[in-house]
């Protein structure tokens, strides 16, 4: 069998990433609106009686089912990423985009427990958890999520922006979008509902625009050869 050359290696790598990438923010986005209408902040959350609602545990327990497969397509966007810039950008930046995709994945998972934990004190099924229990789960999911988990992702989403400008493989309104992207993960999402969407939104967007340019790179080599 006729081995892959280096031309067919830089044309696979960032395929893999980009659809990788997209089902990540699909599955990211999907938890995120899941957890959001299952387990409310704010008013709703004043008290557990509206947890008792078949509809939230269903959210819930669909958006607990989503997370872990969200983490497996994320690191291996980050795995088919670094393979593509490891032999290229430096091992700062690159310990750095590593580094903080492990601890974003960590985090989330962490997050997705304790909003679990709060559909497990919830039983037998159908009973009311107790206030400070309730309180306890949802303030700890959410300040995984929101402190944390997005905080990382801010540090991820600023690292790639940076290698993907240095190497010239980002566009430059891809790039500015990343550092907006950094700044509302960073000081916008722990206090603002929903801002967290904004991840997987450039996840997304990342992930189609590596699927477009390398689509185009096959067929130049396709027409050249």
């Amino acid at each position: 069998m006729q081995g892959k050359g280096p031309g067919q290696e830089a044309l696979e790598t960032p395929r893999a990433a980009g659809l990788a990438g997209v089902v990540f923010a699909l599955l990211l986005a999907a938890a995120i609106v899941l957890i959001r209408l299952g387990i409310p902040e704010g008013a709703d959350a004043v008290t557990a009686q509206g947890f008792t609602d078949s509809g939230r545990r269903s959210a819930v327990q669909t958006a607990l089912a989503l997370v872990p497969f969200a983490g497996i397509f994320f690191l291996w966007f980050v795995g088919a990423v670094r393979a593509h810039v490891g032999a290229v950008e430096d091992k700062f930046l690159a310990t750095v985009l590593l580094g903080s995709g492990l601890v974003f994945t960590a985090t989330m998972f962490g997050a997705a427990a304790a909003a679990g934990a709060v559909l497990a004190v919830a039983h037998p099924s159908g009973s009311t958890p107790g206030l400070s229990a309730w309180d306890f789960g949802r303030h700890f999911a959410y300040t995984l999520m929101t402190g944390y988990a997005m905080r990382m992702a801010a540090v991820f989403v600023c690292s790639m922006s940076v290698i993907g400008h240095r190497l010239g493989v980002l566009p430059r309104w891809l790039t500015m979008l990343g550092f907006l992207t950094a700044l509302t993960l960073l000081f916008v999402s722990s206090n603002v509902p929903w801002a967290e969407l904004v991840f997987p939104a450039w996840s997304l967007v990342l992930s189609v625009h590596i699927l477009v340019v390398n689509g185009r790179g096959r067929s130049r080599a396709a027409a050249s050869a």
